[in-house]
């Protein structure tokens, strides 16, 4: 089905599929701990915490790649201690090239999911709780439940914007082919190759094409769901 592609454009297909997946897997339940803290309670310095949940959005992704450079390379002191005591290594890595995916793409989910529980009306908690609901009950039992159209569509977007994710990946880890050259990374290899036209071309059209789905995906997704809730 992919006879169109390169054997290295494949790799570099399933290795971003793989990254992308991993990095939302592994944000969702900070994304959605931290949509449940910013929509529900109110603290001092609480719009700190929210501007700080939102940098990724508006910061280079360049810079972020190199914050993480500085803190988890392996001459940085924390990254040094995790390689050496825990043997954890994310530079230069494809568990680097998702972790910084995961956090740049991190303010997607939690916009979705805070959206989502800031519509569910609250008299419903309070009337589970007058009947004996706990805290986790309710969590269970109603808030997350109604705040699944959230959850998907910020897991979906995230998904696809992690797709195509350049400036943190090439900055953290590098582009190492098949271990850290994704999509995009294999896109400007092509740019810088001579005669690389024609697979850059190939590259952007099929990323366009996945960005694309996962936009309709996460729309359809989320649409289901509020049918399926009878929302």
């Amino acid at each position: 089905m992919l006879g169109w592609l390169s054997e290295g454009e494949i790799q570099a297909l399933l290795l971003s599929l793989r990254i992308s997946l991993v990095a939302v897997a592994a944000a969702l339940p900070f994304a959605a701990a931290a949509a449940l803290v910013l929509a529900r309670r109110s603290f001092p310095g609480k719009s700190l915490i929210d501007g700080l949940v939102h940098l990724p959005l508006v910061l280079p992704p360049v810079v972020m790649g190199y914050i993480l450079l500085i803190t988890l390379g392996t001459k940085a002191p924390l990254g040094a201690w995790l390689h050496e005591y825990l043997g954890l290594r994310f530079v230069f890595s494809w568990t680097g090239a998702a972790l910084a995916a995961g956090i740049v793409t991190f303010p997607f989910q939690v916009r979705a999911i805070r959206l989502a529980l800031e519509a569910i009306d609250p008299g419903l908690s309070d009337a589970a709780e007058t009947l004996g609901a706990g805290p986790l009950d309710r969590l269970a039992t109603i808030t997350l439940p109604l705040a699944l159209p959230g959850i998907l569509a910020g897991a979906i977007t995230a998904f696809a914007a992690s797709l195509g994710e350049f400036g943190a990946i090439i900055t953290f880890v590098s582009n190492i082919p098949g271990e850290t050259r994704t999509l995009p990374l294999a896109i400007y290899t092509a740019i810088q190759t001579p005669g690389g036209e024609a697979a850059a071309a190939r590259l952007a059209g099929l990323s366009i094409a996945l960005a694309l789905a996962g936009l309709v995906l996460s729309e359809l997704a989320a649409q289901r769901v509020r049918t399926l809730t009878g929302r």
